[in-house]
Parts: structure tokens; C-alpha cells; sequence
């Protein structure tokens, strides 16, 4: 029966990603898909990367914490929420600190950056899940 709920919340886990990842190339104002698998842009695939980090530390922390599955979808979608919205305000910032400006010009500094500040929230989001 254990290996049925490991299951169960392992799949939900996953499935969480998999819309992340669907949402945050909505909410960028750039085309993730196409600058990284297309372009070869490093700064893209770097950012990314950093942002799903960023939603797996949350999600670990709300998959050992939860005391429900219920809990566990309630505060998987907190995490995601809070994930996106970094993500859309970090991206929209037209200045020449503009992190969409650089990322699509590929610079792997601004990538790296972005990707480090996603993890750093998602520290923060999961540290405020350890009630």
C-alpha cells in the first residue's frame, strides 16, 4: 500500500512540474522552447533550469511536510503561484538591468542570476512551508 501513495504523490509531483514548466513559458515574454532547443542559448536553458530548482525545492518541502495529499495539492500550487509570479515580475523589469533583454541576447551571466534569484525564492517559499 506504501508504494501506491509514493506513487500517487510521485506522479502528482511530477504532473505539477510539467504544468510549471507549461506556465512558465506562458508567463516569460520570451520563447523558452525556441531559445533553448532551437538557438542553443545557454542563458535561457540556465534560467530554466534554475527555475525549476526553484519549484522542487518548494514542492520537497510541501511533499514531507503535508499531512494530506489534499494538503500537498493545496500547497504544490502555492509554490507554482509563487514561482510564476517572481518569474513574470523578474521578467518584465525594462530596464538596463532587463533580464529578458539579456537572456534573449544570451548572456550567461544574466541567466545564472536569474536562475540563482529562482532558486533563492524557492528557498524561501519552501522555508515558509515548515509549519
Amino acid at each position: 500500500m506504501a508504494f501506491f501513495a509514493f506513487l500517487f504523490y510521485f506522479i502528482t509531483a511530477v504532473l505539477v512540474v510539467v504544468l510549471f514548466l507549461y506556465l512558465y513559458a506562458k508567463v516569460t515574454p520570451y520563447d523558452d522552447r525556441k531559445m533553448i532547443f532551437e538557438e542553443n542559448n545557454p542563458a535561457a536553458s540556465i534560467g530554466f533550469g534554475g527555475a525549476i530548482l526553484g519549484l522542487c525545492i518548494p514542492l520537497y518541502s510541501a511533499l514531507i511536510n503535508s499531512g494530506s495529499y489534499f494538503d500537498f495539492i493545496l500547497w504544490a500550487i502555492i509554490a507554482m503561484g509563487i514561482q510564476l509570479g517572481f518569474a513574470y515580475m523578474i521578467t518584465r523589469i525594462d530596464t538596463r538591468f532587463s533580464f529578458e533583454k539579456h537572456i534573449v541576447s544570451g548572456s550567461v551571466a544574466a541567466g545564472v542570476l536569474m536562475a540563482f534569484l529562482s532558486i533563492g525564492i524557492g528557498l524561501l517559499n519552501a522555508g515558509s512551508m515548515s509549519y
